[in-house]
This record gives C-alpha cells, sequence and structure tokens, in this order.
C-alpha cells in the first residue's frame, strides 16, 4: 500500500514539477515560457490557450498542465480542461476520478460546472476533467454548446487551458483551432520529425488558428524527467 503510493508521488513529482518543486531549474523555465506567452498576445487578450502536438507521446498534457499551474501561481483564476476525449489523461496526472467532466457539459442539458471541477493543490487551479469518452468527440468540440461552455467559463476565469489531441491524428485540435486565441504546439525530439510538425502546422493554419509559439520537449537535458521548454517565435 505504501509502496504504491510513493509510485504515485513519484509520478506527480516528475510531471507536475511546477506543482512539487517550484523553485527547480525547469519550473524557472516554465515561467520563462509563461511570460514568453504573455509578450507574444501583447496587443490582444488571452483568455482560452490550446495545446497540441503533431503526434502522440510528445508530452503535451504535461505540458498544459505545467503552464496552468505557473499561470495560477501568478494569481490567475485558471481553468485546466482535458479536451482530449479519446486519450484523457490529466485525471492520472492529478490523481482525480473522471467520471464526469466536459463530456457530461456537452451533452446533457443544464450541467453545472461547479459540481464537476476539482480543485487542485495548486490555488487559483481547477480542473475539469474529459469524462466519459463519447463516441463523437469532433461533433462535440464543433457544437454550438461548446461554444456557449467557452463563452461562460471566459466570465468565470482569467485563463482557460485546453489540452487537445495531435494535430495530425484526428481533427479535434482543427475543430478547437479557431475557438481558442492562442495555440501553443508541442514537439519532441525523436517523436516528431519535420514532415509531422509541417503537415500538422498546416492543418492549424487551414482553420485560422492562432499559433503562439512552439515548445521543444526533450529528455536529454535532465534524465527521468521530460525537460527542456522554451518557446519560439512562430514566424
Amino acid at each position: 500500500m505504501f509502496k504504491n503510493r510513493k509510485n504515485n508521488d513519484s509520478y506527480e513529482g516528475k510531471n507536475l514539477i511546477t506543482l512539487t518543486n517550484p523553485s527547480s531549474f525547469i519550473s524557472e523555465e516554465f515561467r520563462t515560457l509563461r511570460t514568453n506567452i504573455q509578450f507574444s498576445m501583447i496587443d490582444k487578450e488571452l483568455k482560452t490557450l490550446m495545446v497540441t502536438s503533431s503526434r502522440q507521446g510528445e508530452g503535451k498534457s504535461m505540458i498544459a498542465a505545467n503552464l496552468a499551474i505557473v499561470f495560477a501561481s501568478q494569481g490567475k483564476k485558471v481553468l485546466l480542461v482535458d479536451a482530449d476525449m479519446r486519450n484523457p489523461s490529466l485525471h492520472k496526472l492529478f490523481k482525480v476520478k473522471n467520471q464526469l467532466g466536459l463530456t457530461k457539459i456537452l451533452t446533457t442539458k443544464g450541467s453545472q460546472l461547479i459540481h464537476l471541477v476539482h480543485q487542485t493543490r495548486q490555488e487559483n487551479l481547477s480542473l475539469l476533467t474529459s469524462g466519459v469518452l463519447p463516441p463523437n468527440p469532433s461533433e462535440l468540440l464543433a457544437s454550438q454548446r461548446m461554444t456557449q461552455f467557452i463563452a461562460l467559463v471566459k466570465k468565470e476565469y482569467d485563463l482557460i487551458v485546453f489540452d487537445l489531441p495531435p494535430v495530425n491524428i484526428v481533427t479535434d485540435a482543427q475543430v478547437m483551432g479557431n475557438k481558442a486565441d492562442g495555440t501553443v504546439f508541442v514537439i519532441r525530439k525523436e517523436v516528431a520529425d519535420l514532415s509531422d510538425i509541417l503537415k500538422a502546422k498546416e492543418l492549424l493554419n487551414l482553420v485560422q488558428a492562432n499559433i503562439i509559439g512552439a515548445i521543444f520537449n526533450s529528455k536529454e537535458r535532465i534524465k527521468g524527467i521530460n525537460a527542456g521548454y522554451y518557446a519560439k517565435d512562430k514566424n
């Protein structure tokens, strides 16, 4: 029993480094990334931020979670939404249940957000998990109810961070591309190649997504921890 708890804490510690070790070098890099994102949107209010990648396994969910944490640590009221309704993982990172979440809001009239969000260990940060996996995620994201949900949470929160599936695998990120104020693109060394990245960028450009930067995710700098994050100008 105690051994399992230790393993869970280790998993959380490696992936939510900005929460478990906010004074670490990696946490400081996430704060630098936060600043870069804010400067990239200096002429436009940033209320909704989408995080995606070209392929599976590039660390987008971990990046989304840590970004949400550092924005919340700045005093902003942040909602982190697991909009990957095909392969959700944020409930595992934060170790909460996933029976109810975004799908409940999008499929059940009158569902109240206050009963569905999880309060996290980070002050000012709330989590909305994906909920039960639906048969039609892209249709739900494209629905009028999703548009209404975004309008609602923009009134309640300073920033909403959406974790979306990889662009090249399904259309979900494209559907959300023109709904979000900004898109952050995660690139993992030795997972994505140049053709993957260019294809994903083309697909996002087709829906006029505002790609505000890319994050290079590498494991070489600190063994055992996903590390090496920085923002690049989209040009």
